[in-house]
């Protein structure tokens, strides 16, 4: 595994693990240009003095790197004389292949930036170049494609690719940085990566801040008290809008919405809901990140079994799997006391077909927008909720030492290592053993919905982040937060994310670009699911109060796990705290 250099400029974070160095075609591609035409001027008799190639390789270079670009820089970059070279650019620049941007407010100095129009026509070259190229070389600076040969023109025939991001033609209007506050994973580190071109996008500087979850949500509300906030744009996990948005913690960003002409039609339905509070939107998708059972394919081969697809299935396959003596567990799982285990029996429970409210029934799943009256109590005194609570018991005898430790990052890096032969892992964490070649579960991994119970269905219960602004943001920063926060979360932007770590996308449009299907066959999986309607929310439905029922499944159901209370009166205890709870609320 390789990391990137940590980019220069103020930023904060708990957590370098997921910063993978992940090749930029672009970038090869650009490389691949210069040097084409290096070696043409060293083998033959060209005639010089006279080419706009360099300066456009520059520019784009330049732009997709984060440097800036100059008059004096291209001129420098051209390869001809003064003279000729100003008139070269002063020639593009009139045909719109460049935005020239005030640097200072004075307007007497530019930095000069490819327009829209050049990026797209850059677009078509590559892929026309790579067409013609065709089966003679491979991507420059790669091996072959882990999912079979790939030439310069396979992409050639794809009508989805996204284009890269172009420049805001001003400067972002806010004074002093951009200040984000975000969680410390792979999405986030790759929009960290990209620090220094999404700088030159918006004409200033980011100061980010990522935290862990639980730290996370203890800076939102801490922010929330301040007078003014000390962020324009705070990243959100979905579970997490209702309460924020019933204490006022975010602005509503509807009117924003119509404002800006923004396409939620793009966004998984179920990510949208997610982040709607009483018929208002408080944030925008940045990621979707189901959580799945991630099976060996090469040992479920090896030994005859199929992917389980139920929970009984699912326990028979982890103890055919679990091997001790080779230091191969069946399976791996949160089981860490409060909110990791919290929400696994979450998960699970709704695998068996019983949300962890009393959530009115819909076509397709459970209402978790309209929830009121008696829908707000518990079920931790449901059959579903016993059964949950037996498979825990029967899975701690197939599952790693230390299980009881395990959450989200442990479990996903112990199948990563090959010390689980299965594991119950959110998509978001996939980069360790998707984008790692040397895991042992590289290119061998089969993805699955969670594993039912007798009445329940394939699900795949969502989680990810939205980003929202704060609703104690000063006033005058509004517009600029809007505008930072549209482009951040757009499908262009989405796609870099991908190409540099993450394994996430909110957007159809991403999933569908045929350049971001071949990095992982993860992402068509999900969009699959995600059409085909297993993605959903209601396992964790945003309730204000969903934060305090996970705490409490966690606590109890560990309390359990480790014999200090039998299973029913784990069950009865969680079932009268939160009782307790939802009455105090005033829910009934």
């Amino acid at each position: 595994m390789y990391y990137r250099k940590k980019p220069e400029g103020p930023y904060e974070t708990e957590d370098r693990r997921w910063q993978h160095d992940v090749p930029n075609e672009n970038s090869q591609f650009l490389d691949f240009i210069d040097q084409l035409q290096n070696e043409a001027e060293i083998s033959l008799s060209l005639k010089t003095g006279y080419s706009e190639l360099r300066i456009l390789t520059d520019l784009m270079r330049n732009h997709i790197s984060g440097k800036m670009s100059t008059s004096s820089s291209l001129v420098l970059a051209s390869g001809m004389s003064y003279g000729t070279a100003k008139r070269a650019l002063a020639n593009i620049e009139k045909r719109g292949l460049i935005v020239r941007r005030p640097k200072t407010p004075t307007g007497k100095s530019f930095s000069l930036h490819p327009s829209p129009k050049l990026i797209q026509e850059w677009q078509e070259f590559t892929r026309r170049t790579r067409s013609l190229i065709g089966g003679l070389v491979k991507p420059i600076g790669s091996s072959e494609s882990r999912h079979g040969e790939y030439y310069y023109g396979a992409s050639y025939a794809g009508s989805n690719t996204l284009t890269t991001l172009s420049v805001f033609n001003a400067k972002l209007p806010i004074r002093g940085e951009l200040k984000l506050l975000v969680h410390a994973d792979p999405t986030f580190m790759a929009m960290h990566a990209l620090k220094k071109q999404l700088e030159t996008i918006f004409g200033v500087r980011i100061w980010s801040r990522a935290l862990s979850i639980d730290r996370l949500r203890e800076e939102i509300l801490n922010n929330s008290k301040a007078r003014v906030s000390r962020y324009d744009i705070i990243a959100c996990d979905l579970p997490w809008f209702g309460e924020m948005a019933e204490a006022g913690r975010f602005l509503p960003v509807d009117s924003l919405i119509t404002a800006s002409q923004l396409d939620l039609a793009d966004f998984h339905s179920v990510a949208l809901a997610s982040t709607r509070y009483q018929g208002k939107q408080y944030g925008i998708p940045v990621q979707t990140t189901p959580e799945l059972l991630v099976c060996r394919r090469d040992l479920l081969e090896e030994r005859g079994l199929k992917p389980p697809r139920t929970i009984t299935d699912t326990i028979a396959t982890a103890k055919a799997l679990h091997d001790p003596f080779k230091g191969a567990a069946g399976i791996a799982w949160n089981a860490a006391r409060g909110t990791p285990l919290g929400h696994s029996f979450l998960f699970i429970i709704a695998a068996l077909g019983q949300p962890i409210l009393d959530l009115q029934k819909i076509d397709g799943g459970f209402d978790c927008e309209n929830v009121e009256g008696s829908c707000f109590r518990p079920k931790f005194d449901s059959l579903e909720a016993r059964e949950a609570a037996e498979y825990f018991l029967e899975l701690l005898d197939v599952s790693p030492n230390g299980i009881l430790n395990m959450s989200w990052y442990e479990r996903a890096r112990c199948y990563a290592d090959g010390k689980a032969s299965m594991a119950y892992s959110a998509t978001l964490l996939a980069p360790l053993f998707e984008l790692d070649k040397e895991s042992k579960t590289y290119n061998n991994t089969v993805y699955l919905p969670h594993p039912v119970g007798a009445n329940g269905r394939p699900i795949a219960p969502v989680g990810g982040y939205a980003l929202a602004i704060p609703s104690n943001i000063a006033p005058e920063r509004i517009g600029a937060a809007w505008d930072a926060l549209a482009t951040l979360t757009s499908a262009e932007a989405i796609k870099l994310y991908i190409e540099n770590g993450s394994l996430v996308s909110p957007r159809f449009s991403v999933s569908s670009d045929p350049e971001v299907q071949r990095i992982s066959p993860l992402i068509s999986i999900v969009d699959k699911m995600a059409r085909d309607g297993v993605l959903q929310v209601w396992p964790r439905p945003p309730v204000p109060e969903i934060v305090n029922i996970i705490d409490i499944a966690g606590e109890e159901l560990h309390d359990m796990l480790l014999g200090q209370k039998n299973l029913s009166t784990a069950l009865s205890d969680a079932q009268n705290r939160a009782d307790a709870l939802m009455r105090e609320r005033g829910h009934y």
